[in-house]
């Protein structure tokens, strides 16, 4: 089972990218705004298509897992976000799986960090 099924439920989407160009967000019209204005998606939030999706880095991490041979049959690790930091938690097989998570994940556009306290090698 990939890693998008087993963490989001969700098979990947036909057009799914690790790093998608994002769609604007129509803006609601006010006073000091013109009904046309557009605000950007933050990265982190940036989903698998390019939508707005508040678990977007962690779900495009967890795509960049899938695509990665090495990587697309450890079970035993999560991938979850605080803001723009991608958390990993769980059990990882060797410290070398663990740093090629690491540098996975550093790769993908929004992730400013990558937290594994909660990682264990084991």
């Amino acid at each position: 089972m990939g890693w998008l099924k087993r963490l989001f439920g969700m098979e990947k989407p036909q057009n799914a990218e690790v790093n998608p160009t994002p769609q604007s967000i129509a803006q609601a019209p006010s006073s000091n705004a013109a009904p046309t204005a557009t605000q950007s998606i933050p990265p982190e939030r940036l989903g698998l298509s390019g939508e707005y999706d508040q678990s977007g880095l962690a779900k495009r991490v967890a795509l960049a897992f899938d695509q990665d041979p090495q990587l697309d049959d450890v079970d035993t690790l999560w991938v979850a976000q605080t803001g723009s930091t991608v958390v990993l938690k769980g059990k990882v097989p060797s410290q070398e799986i663990l740093n090629k998570m690491i540098s996975v994940a550093s790769s993908v556009n929004g992730a400013t960090d990558v937290d594994t306290n909660q990682a264990t090698i084991g």
